[in-house]
């Protein structure tokens, strides 16, 4: 290939379109996460730990102060780069760089997934809204101290309520993933190295939402510890004893727990033979991204 403006923009549009086709090939696991857009560098969720709830109307309406959490998520700059040999483009051997920037979009894609259950995986030794871990034994609630930590040195799994609008992780969007390039004939990398530049960035962060709505363990994944999980979250209390009616929806395990999260909740009966009261209690979501 002749090295021109025209054969380079047509040599972008060959690699954007492989880009494209790999971003559309991945669908991100965002169900654990409430996804915000963001409009600034960082946004605040002070309102966390707020539930609403009703009383009677008796007399005039009751003022609550919304509390001040001061909870905030400041946006990252995430990047891929690789470099194209101007051999490769004028000896017409670019055309192995197709597969490559496949697997860019598609890394592009799955980025999001990447970051929540990371934070997920985290949660027992990252702060949330209260000032505690997310995973933790002492939440504080009305004077109270509230565990959602089951505890344990193994290997972690996860019992959460994903039927509400509200998530127990945030995902927070600034900026999209887009490819860019750097191959104007006249750049200095050109001139000094003979490469041009190709990459994907994007901006954006993740968070913790509602510990109440999660409950983490570390201990093994058995029905014993699986029940202290439910029980644990079925009986979550808010501000002034009000129950907030928590229901476990989805057990989160990496592949090393997969066959333990399947008999667990879809098996018909338990390892003695009995009949498992916990069948389709929750959904399974085995993910590689907890490995």
């Amino acid at each position: 290939m002749i090295i021109n403006r025209g054969n380079l923009q047509t040599l972008y549009r060959g690699f954007n379109t492989a880009f494209r086709e790999g971003f559309g090939s991945a669908q991100p696991d965002t169900m654990v996460a409430m996804e915000s857009r963001s409009t600034t560098r960082e946004e605040e969720y002070a309102w966390l730990g707020q539930f609403p709830g009703l009383r009677e109307w008796v007399g005039e309406r009751v003022l609550r102060d919304i509390k001040q959490h001061g909870y905030r998520i400041r946006n990252k700059k995430y990047e891929a780069t690789v470099e194209v040999e101007r051999d490769d483009i004028e000896d017409d051997h670019y055309g192995v760089y197709g597969p490559l920037f496949n697997e860019m979009g598609r890394a592009a894609a799955v980025h999001p997934t990447q970051l929540i259950y990371g934070a997920l995986k985290a949660g027992f030794d990252t702060l949330c809204y209260d000032g505690q871990y997310f995973f933790d034994t002492d939440h504080p609630v009305d004077g109270n101290s509230v565990s959602n930590s089951g505890g344990g040195a193994g290997t972690p799994w996860f019992l959460l309520d994903l039927s509400r609008a509200i998530k127990p992780l945030i995902f927070q969007r600034r900026r999209d993933y887009n490819m860019v390039r750097m191959d104007d004939m006249n750049d200095e990398r050109v001139f000094s190295l003979d490469r041009y530049r190709y990459g994907v960035d994007g901006r954006c962060n993740v968070g913790y939402g509602l510990w109440q709505l999660a409950f983490g363990s570390k201990q093994d994944l058995n029905a014993a510890n699986y029940e202290t999980a439910r029980v644990a979250l079925l009986g979550v209390k808010g501000d002034e004893g009000r129950p907030l009616g928590c229901m476990p929806t989805h057990l989160v395990v990496p592949p090393a727990l997969e066959k333990e999260a399947l008999e667990l909740v879809n098996a018909e009966r338990n390892a003695q033979g009995a009949t498992n009261v916990y069948k389709g209690t929750a959904t399974p979501i085995v993910t590689p991204w907890l490995a």
